[in-house]
């Protein structure tokens, strides 16, 4: 069996290599991470809620946002969430017009903003229809109709 120092002398690279790794193990190196940060600002966002007359979400719903400026060309377009909620932030006072579109079924809404971007305190944002109102719209076209045929089932005279 070899005696231990002549077995070190004979492979004295393998000890010089074992040493530095420790030694180099052994120091602190800067650490390489990426930084974070945080910014906080105030910001005043308007948020809708589109249901369907039964009051279920209408959930991934199209959504389209007209600014006051430019009624024709969207300017914010996205789609709800599955609680049929959509956001956005106006960036100047005025009627901004929003829409919402899915599978047949929407709605429309004019929502005024103030001059701080909020939403005025007299939009309600609730354009649904009373079923009185409902009853009375349904009448008023059932009497048309007949009227209509009755008019001209009549014939010339």
């Amino acid at each position: 069996m070899p005696r231990p120092h002549v077995y070190f002398q004979h492979h004295r690279w393998l000890l010089i290599l074992l040493l530095g790794i420790g030694v180099w193990g052994q120091t602190q190196l800067p650490a390489k991470a990426h930084g974070a940060s945080i910014q906080a600002r105030s910001i005043t966002m308007v948020e809708i809620q589109a249901t369907y007359d039964s009051g279920e979400p209408l959930a991934e719903a199209q959504v389209q946002v007209y600014d006051p400026t430019n009624p024709q060309t969207p300017r914010f377009t996205g789609k709800t969430d599955r609680g049929g909620q959509f956001s956005f932030t106006p960036d100047q006072p005025g009627t901004w017009e929003v829409t919402v579109r899915q599978a047949g079924h929407g709605a429309s809404s004019a929502i005024p903003v103030d001059n701080t971007g909020a939403v005025a305190a007299t939009f309600s944002g609730n354009s649904q229809l009373t079923l009185l109102q409902k009853s009375l719209i349904a009448g008023a076209i059932i009497w048309g109709s007949i009227g209509t045929a009755l008019y001209f089932r009549q014939g010339k005279r």
